[in-house]
């Protein structure tokens, strides 16, 4: 068993780029970053985005569809699997080459994830993320028979939305558990993991997709990790975010994060989702750090010279 010290890393859209070309430049950038942290001695296990990813795939096998009918459509939870694997492949590929260039020999591997989920969370009944290409009415009438939802964009046309249930039980948590523990870097839960409803001994497919800051949480909290890193886009938290009381903020406690959240310090859609992943996970780990930072400034962070420290 590797005793170095064990780091969630979890990675945002600025890390993988949209498209597979944007991609393919991104992650080479993103794994020097990553072997930045493998430097400093941690283990890491590594999840990510998947919006653009699987969005993309949505909307390619959905047109595959429509010019011909042979081609089934691809279901949501297929759409997050194929996402994890291209993501997964130019994630593993690329840290592995900046690792050798630095004479590290870590293995790296990928672990397709599945996450349970309930399926009374209460947004199965009103599902909010949008997924796939702008539909015309006739297009959106047809999802809503087959009982998908739908959105209108006003002026543009209509999306299908989906689901963001909390995340229960990671299927694989012991497999990745046991390649962490063997000092492998790791990379899991994808695009939140591939959200699936069990019944009896099956596992079944949502139409669904989860918040990839919650599961990093989640994941940092199942395996007792020592620190949870997320890089995002900016080079720490900050409060007033945008406005001329703008202040970095370099450390604070669950408490002082507490008080935030309830002053409306943090962005709904961007950082307050990566508070209250640092909130779950120092509340079952209270001995553990978090670290909020970007990719660029990671190697500063790292120094305690850039960044947002979070501790219970």
């Amino acid at each position: 068993m590797s005793e170095q010290p064990k780091a969630v890393v979890a990675l945002g859209h600025e890390a993988l780029g949209v498209t597979t070309l944007k991609q393919w430049e991104a992650v080479h950038k993103t794994a020097e970053a990553l072997a930045d942290l493998s430097a400093a001695g941690l283990q890491l296990t590594i999840t990510h985005s998947n919006g653009p990813q699987v969005s993309m795939i949505h909307k390619a096998m959905t047109e595959l569809h429509r010019l011909n009918s042979d081609y089934t459509p691809a279901p949501m939870c297929v759409c997050s699997a194929m996402s994890q694997g291209y993501v997964g492949y130019d994630l593993q590929n690329a840290l592995k080459s900046a690792l050798l260039t630095r004479g590290d020999a870590t293995p790296v591997g990928t672990v397709l994830t599945q996450v349970t989920v309930d399926p009374y969370d209460d947004a199965f009944y009103t599902p909010t993320k949008a997924i796939g290409r702008l539909m015309n009415k006739e297009e959106a009438d047809s999802e809503i028979k087959k009982g998908n939802f739908v959105k209108e964009v006003p002026g543009k046309g209509y999306l299908r939305v989906v689901a963001a249930p909390h995340p229960i039980r990671i299927v694989e948590e012991e497999i990745i558990r046991t390649l962490a523990e063997s000092g492998a870097h790791v990379i899991a839960c994808g695009g939140g993991g591939i959200p699936v409803i069990e019944q009896d001994h099956r596992l079944k497919g949502a139409s669904a997709v989860i918040e990839k800051d919650e599961i990093a949480g989640h994941l940092a909290a199942c395996l007792k990790a020592d620190r949870l890193i997320i890089l995002t886009s900016v080079p720490c938290v900050y409060s007033g975010f945008r406005t001329d009381a703008e202040t970095p903020i370099e450390r604070m406690n669950i408490a002082q994060a507490m008080d935030c959240i309830r002053a409306g310090e943090f962005g709904e859609t961007d950082m307050l989702p990566k508070i209250n992943a640092a909130v779950h996970y120092l509340q079952a780990c209270p001995a553990g750090h978090v670290l909020i930072t970007s990719i660029g400034a990671v190697a500063e962070a790292l120094k305690g010279r850039a960044g947002t420290t979070i501790v219970a």
